[in-house]
């Protein structure tokens, strides 16, 4: 088994159990205990787990999201191509809020060569966007979660409030027909309100896989997407239910 596929394996195996054993997981995977030993560590530095003799005990909660620097790793290349089909439905000039998320970091790291004005909703994009030369970086106030480094709280709420935008490219813990775009964390809920209410469209950015998932906080009913993109893993008749409520669902 490749490493990245056994890593994933890992984190499936950590969601769901509270402790996982080196000899237990290289039975499984054909991997030595060696190159267990190692992915551990490896998660256990990005707050996955943490370390016990023998193996390890899970630090997932369920229902809460995963660190950042382990979605971060997640589906790259789904990412890019999501990222590149948001690029092309950009105009040059464009007024773009953009999401906390590792989908919207790949996101801003494609659109840094445009010319756009980018509102971001996290420190990482801001990062990835300040050096670029034809973007007008604006940066709302409030503070930051851990890890995620999203801009939460009431002074982030009326930057967006003070704003009209042309585009927002909203992040996904969960999504249907049914539930509507949910978060993770409940401060963020809020900010994405107000980031859907400054936009004159909004447009959701998720792999196949957040159609399985739900967040604790409701953002808004699928009605008030103008478009999702997502790859071709999304279930079919997910898809289909989004686009007969309306939505311009695009898979890559």
């Amino acid at each position: 088994m490749e490493s990245s596929k056994r890593v994933d394996m890992l984190i499936e195996r950590l969601r769901t159990t509270e402790r996982v054993s080196v000899t237990d997981l290289a039975d499984e995977t054909g991997a030595s205990e060696m190159t267990i030993r190692r992915d551990l560590d490896v998660l256990a530095g990005r707050g996955v787990l943490r370390r016990v003799r023998g193996g390890a005990v899970s630090l997932l909660l369920r229902g809460e999201a995963m660190p950042f620097a382990v979605r971060e790793h997640e589906a790259a290349e789904t990412k890019r191509r999501i990222a590149a089909e948001v690029d092309e439905i950009l105009a040059d000039g464009e007024a773009v809020v953009l999401d906390a998320g590792t989908t919207a970091l790949t996101v801003a790291r494609t659109i840094a060569g445009r010319r756009l004005t980018v509102v971001p909703l996290d420190l990482h994009a801001a990062n990835a966007l300040s050096g670029a030369a034809q973007i007008r970086l604006l940066v709302p106030g409030g503070r930051t979660t851990p890890g995620a480094l999203a801009f939460t709280g009431p002074l982030t709420e009326a930057s967006l409030a003070a704003l009209r935008v042309d585009t927002t490219v909203l992040g996904v813990c969960g999504l249907s027909a049914e539930h509507g775009l949910t978060a993770h964390d409940l401060d963020e809920v809020p900010v994405k309100r107000a980031a859907i209410a400054a936009a004159r469209r909004t447009v959701a950015v998720c792999d196949g896989a957040k159609f399985g998932r739900s967040g604790l906080g409701l953002v808004c009913p699928a009605t008030a997407l103008d478009m999702v993109i997502t790859d071709r893993s999304a279930p079919g008749p997910a898809v289909a239910r989004l686009r007969d409520a309306g939505v311009d669902v695009r898979l890559v």
